[in-house]
């Protein structure tokens, strides 16, 4: 029998070591990811799962895009029928929305879990129907940070959660420090819906706002998203107006809107209605809204900003 050389005794040691060590990390993890799932969600109950779920229904957009942006756009098996980023959610079955969610098809996907909003009407039949529903709410940046959280613990990925929050918070910095110094602390009219409902100092998108050192007519006490009064905004004389874009195009024509000098002047921001999507989504690419605000500030005329 011929003898190996001396080196092939170290390369065989080596592909041991090697093997072992892969064979470890993949024993190591595989019990982390089939390991119990207990959550508190956002109207204080308790869900169990045997394992981080598989098959998952979101009826919101936003909890869509944040699944997606925690690695867990191929679990989902049904979506509301406004999500639509990223574009692979488009295929998938659509459910309704929070008034109408089609409770016969949600149920014969088959989900382990359904994510839904605190005010859709669906939760208390599905779950009379053994359903998992995981409830949240997205207000506000600390609800955005909480939904993040909870969905990557559902997901038994707890750290991409901490990362996709702290990116979220460097990209809105990053645009904050590219607003120009004569918008610092104007007073802002955000419009959500032309009722008027706006979004308030109190909401996800007044604490964006906030962050890029921008002010807000809308005080915190009347809560995220109120219906003003629409005289309430010609009072205020917001020094920004911003708004979907066809809205946008003809709030002059509303009873003494003309007045307000913001329009006069063209210190506007309206947004086609994809990038307005992007703004009123209270989700993972809040770091895009606040790039979308300041784009537009740093585009608009000389001459505007605080009065």
């Amino acid at each position: 029998m011929s003898r190996r050389p001396a080196w092939w005794s170290w390369l065989a040691a080596l592909q041991g070591l090697l093997l072992a060590g892969l064979l470890a990390g993949v024993l190591a993890s595989a019990p982390a990811r089939a390991q119990p799932v207990e959550l508190r969600d956002d109207r204080g109950a308790t869900l169990r799962l045997a394992a981080p779920p598989q098959r998952i229904v979101s009826l919101l957009p936003s909890f869509t895009e944040s699944l997606c942006a925690l690695g867990a756009c191929g679990r989902l098996v049904g979506v509301d029928r406004y999500s639509d980023w990223p574009a692979s959610v488009r295929s998938l079955p659509q459910l309704g929305g929070l008034e109408d969610a089609n409770i016969e098809r949600t149920v014969a996907l088959r989900p382990d879990v359904v994510v839904a909003a605190r005010s859709a009407r669906v939760t208390e039949r599905l779950e009379a129907l053994g359903m998992t529903v995981l409830v949240l709410d997205s207000d506000t940046h600390a609800d955005v940070q909480r939904s993040l959280l909870l969905l990557a613990r559902l997901l038994g990925t707890p750290e991409r959660g901490v990362a996709l929050w702290q990116q979220l918070q460097r990209e809105i910095g990053e645009a904050a420090a590219r607003v120009p110094p004569r918008y610092r602390g104007s007073a802002v009219y955000f419009e959500v819906e032309s009722s008027p409902y706006a979004a308030g100092a109190a909401s996800f998108i007044g604490q964006t706002l906030q962050q890029l050192g921008l002010g807000n007519i809308v005080p915190a006490a009347l809560g995220p998203f109120p219906k003003l009064n629409p005289e309430f905004v010609v009072r205020a004389q917001p020094a920004l107006v911003m708004a979907v874009q066809h809205e946008l195009a003809g709030m002059a024509a509303r009873p003494g809107w003309a007045g307000m000098a913001a329009l006069r002047q063209g210190q506007v921001c309206g947004f086609e209605r994809p990038r307005y999507e992007v703004l009123v989504r209270p989700g993972p690419r809040m770091g895009e809204a606040a790039r979308l605000v300041v784009d537009c500030l740093v585009a608009l005329p000389a001459g505007g900003g605080r009065p």
